[in-house]
């Protein structure tokens, strides 16, 4: 079993919330199947649309923009349409600049194909920035809290943090920041685009520590 890496050094300045997808958020398998995906339409929508915020290769340097590299695409559809209205109703995840940058993907071909492209790309994880953190973190990632109810992060996302292909999505080396926002935005009830509303029940249990914690064991994770 890998262990999370520690570093004290605060490579980058304070997004698992994403912005655009620590997208942290279980229930990816409701997005539509990525039906033969062409990688490189992709890329070019990346680099013209995405490369911004996310970086050409989905390794964003900004931890309010989370990493895209390496994520499964199914759950990246599944976030950019959230981030659009449909059938007359508001987006499922409420955010001005995501909505405005999902809105230029004008067909479900191209967002299946920048999702396959970001996918396809190999990311570069972030580090842990306090072991002393992230040793709280890692028993609650792993062995969850029996006394208020909160499962083991494990249990979804693997010992790794590598996810479940069109389930759970991959959450190792995000940004501690990110993934922070997340879980307070789904304990808020600010993101609730969760089916079944599981993270937002998960997070609801979660102290202000044990959110913080988890975050920064997460960043680490390998």
């Amino acid at each position: 079993m890998k262990r999370a890496r520690f570093s004290t050094h605060l490579s980058v300045p304070a997004a698992f919330l994403l912005s655009c997808a620590f997208n942290w958020n279980a229930g990816a398998a409701e997005a539509p199947a990525a039906a033969n995906p062409d990688i490189a339409k992709g890329q070019k929508i990346a680099t013209q649309v995405c490369a911004a915020c996310h970086a050409t290769d989905g390794n964003s340097v900004m931890p309010v923009n989370p990493k895209l590299a390496g994520q499964f695409p199914e759950y990246l559809v599944k976030q950019l349409m959230n981030f659009k209205p449909a059938n007359g109703k508001p987006a499922e995840r409420n955010n001005v600049v995501m909505g405005g940058m999902a809105s230029t993907l004008s067909s479900a071909e191209d967002t299946r194909n920048v999702a396959a492209y970001y996918a396809s790309q190999k990311p570069k994880p972030d580090a842990a920035k306090s072991k002393d953190l992230a040793a709280i973190g890692e028993k609650l990632y792993r062995g969850g809290n029996a006394a208020t109810g909160v499962p083991a992060c494990a249990s979804c996302h693997g010992p790794n943090g590598a996810g479940m292909p069109a389930q759970y999505p991959r959450i190792s080396g995000q940004f501690a920041e990110y993934a922070e926002a997340q879980l307070r935005a789904f304990r808020s009830g600010e993101r609730a685009n969760d089916p079944q509303k599981m993270m937002r029940s998960i997070a609801a249990r979660m102290s202000d520590l044990e959110i913080k914690a988890v975050s920064d064991y997460v960043a680490g994770l390998r």
